[in-house]
């Protein structure tokens, strides 16, 4: 049963349509991640669902309650955002704690309840400090303290580790994740980095122009991706697409299951480069990235550039004449529509 449900939700600005048709299921305890191509109206949806816009059609509902026309700070939503929003002359323990003091909640309630947050967040020694005392990925726990204490229904994320360098995402995406299993909270997330949607989502919610492309598990839109749009937006390298009559060779590869006027896809695990041309299509080395455990091997194939990922090194060089193999088992057909037209087997 639907927690939180979207029904036809439209959203424009003047004649600029954002949002179109949006229909969604969150069930309880959820972690929903948006994603897609920067304009593509991920955040803009959540801000609907947060009450900071108002939708120009549909209807949000929450447990059971119509929260369409609900003013923001009534709909039992905590939204932390990507700039972090800290006053900046208050301490770490009167940041989290502002809103509680405007709700007139009792000082005992409010001091259980940061004190609770501190501790889920690692922050207990910190609660003293002002936000310049503290690092970006601490500011950002502070602010995801600051929506703990408040115990909502759903918790909403809009890019909220955009600001931090590699490390700090890293280290903060795996305390979201701990975070959301810990308190059991339902979640949306917003977010451009792949690895998070991959790694924090039960669901993914992939949007482009305003519409939604594909709701699934991280996998099933890996694995099972219904359109080339979806196909190259998941996954890091994307997905190699390759035009049926771009290279014909490949057709004996594909046991007759490339559609003349359609698209090949596959991922660059699924693509062998084997040194001269003994196996597979004639293809050039043009570079290689060496990753530590894995290498990315450019190859062109009859001027088609190619990506593969091998999970060894290799001793190939840039210009090498290769052989370029698909792996059958994994390749995905496209029509000239863009729709997949069979799933991988």
């Amino acid at each position: 049963m639907a927690y939180l449900e979207l029904r036809g939700i439209n959203k424009s600005f003047g004649d600029a349509h954002i949002i179109r048709g949006v229909d969604l299921e969150i069930r309880k305890g959820e972690f929903i991640v948006f994603v897609g191509p920067s304009g593509c109206g991920k955040s803009t949806l959540l801000r609907l669902i947060a009450g900071l816009e108002p939708v120009t059609s549909g209807q949000l509902m929450l447990d059971g309650r119509d929260i369409t026309n609900t003013p923001s700070g009534k709909r039992d939503l905590a939204m932390v955002f990507q700039s972090y929003a800290l006053y900046p002359h208050m301490s770490v323990a009167d940041n989290m704690s502002f809103a509680l003091k405007l709700a007139g909640v009792a000082k005992d309630e409010i001091r259980k309840k940061v004190e609770y947050a501190a501790r889920q967040l690692n922050l207990t020694q910190y609660l003293d400090r002002t936000p310049k005392e503290l690092s970006g990925g601490q500011r950002q726990r502070v602010a995801i303290g600051r929506a703990i204490v408040r115990a909502p229904k759903v918790f909403l994320f809009d890019e909220p580790l955009s600001n931090l360098d590699a490390a700090l995402r890293g280290n903060t995406r795996v305390e979201i994740h701990k975070l959301h299993v810990a308190l059991g909270a339902t979640s949306i997330y917003v977010t451009h980095d792949q690895v998070e949607a991959m790694t924090l989502a039960d669901r993914v919610v992939v949007l482009r122009d305003g519409l939604i492309e594909q709701v699934g598990t991280p996998m099933e839109l890996y694995d099972h991706p219904v359109n080339q749009f979806v196909a190259q937006f998941i996954g890091m390298p994307s997905m190699n697409m390759v035009e049926a009559k771009a290279i014909p060779s490949f057709s004996q590869q594909t046991g007759g299951r490339l559609p003349v006027d359609g698209f090949l896809g596959v991922r660059p695990e699924g693509l062998r480069v084997h040194p001269g041309h003994g196996a597979g299509v004639p293809g050039r080395v043009e570079l290689i990235e060496a990753l530590g455990a894995d290498t990315l091997i450019h190859v062109d194939v009859a001027g088609v550039p190619l990506i593969s990922r091998q999970n060894d090194r290799t001793t190939l060089q840039e210009g090498d004449a290769v052989g370029v193999e698909l792996d059958p088992s994994v390749l995905h057909l496209f029509g000239r529509d863009g729709r997949a037209l069979s799933a991988t087997a």
